[in-house]
């Protein structure tokens, strides 16, 4: 199993070098950035499964931070660090989505026992999911094909692959574009045409859904974007 790979954005280097130092040591894969215009440009562009964010950044608020990301992946594990004065931030942060906060100075111990609580309650780190059951088939993302019960076989390509799982593991949650913009294709879609996420999916409607014209496995959700169906997607 894949090791859990955690985002520190902190300014302060002796601070973000003892976090980064005690994630790996306790086993977690680490990205780092020093500040929040590099932060922001990571946490909108890497894979990680959990984010470690100080709120008092220069260039890009901490805060700031968190709402864009809250946005885009709104399960995403979120730990604030903060100073002990900063109360009124702590609880802002709290309401805008972050999960805990650490106040500073904090103990390795702490930390990394925050991080294990916040993980375990976290629903962002899907199991791996290597088939997935529809009406007329079953979906096999290991060999990257849909094969049917009548005995056809149809190829995905690997962003069609991803977007299957990435749907599949969100079952019955309405998934924005601006989400899979940011969690598939890993950009920022600020200035960018959601257009391509509407052309994979009918893509991928006319290779796994009976009737493309009247999708029963992938849904559009007006307003908010895509869907799998509970009743119609199984593992």
């Amino acid at each position: 199993m894949s090791r859990l790979r955690i985002l520190t954005i902190e300014d302060d280097p002796p601070i973000r070098r003892g976090i980064v130092d005690a994630l790996r040591f306790a086993g977690y894969d680490t990205l780092e950035a020093p500040d929040g215009e590099i932060g922001l440009e990571m946490a909108l562009r890497q894979e990680f499964d959990l984010l470690l964010l100080d709120l008092v950044l220069p260039k890009r608020d901490g805060l700031e931070i968190l709402d864009q990301v809250r946005r885009l992946r709104p399960t995403l594990p979120i730990i604030i660090l903060t100073a002990r004065g900063e109360e009124a931030d702590r609880v802002r942060g709290l309401r805008d989505g972050a999960d805990d906060y650490v106040v500073k100075p904090f103990s390795v111990k702490e930390l990394l026992a925050r991080v294990e609580a916040v993980i375990r309650r976290s629903p962002e780190r899907p199991d791996h999911v290597p088939q997935i059951s529809i009406p007329d088939g079953r979906i096999d993302l290991a060999r990257r094909e849909v094969r049917f019960q009548d005995g056809r076989r149809v190829e995905l390509s690997e962003r069609e692959v991803e977007l299957v799982h990435y749907l599949a593991a969100n079952s019955g949650r309405a998934i924005a574009r601006d989400e899979l913009l940011a969690n598939i294709w890993r950009i920022s879609p600020r200035g960018v045409s959601t257009r391509t996420i509407d052309m994979h999916i009918a893509r991928l409607r006319e290779k796994i859904e009976k009737d493309a014209g009247r999708p029963a496995v992938i849904l559009t959700v007006r307003g908010k974007g895509y869907m799998v169906a509970n009743e119609s997607i199984g593992k």
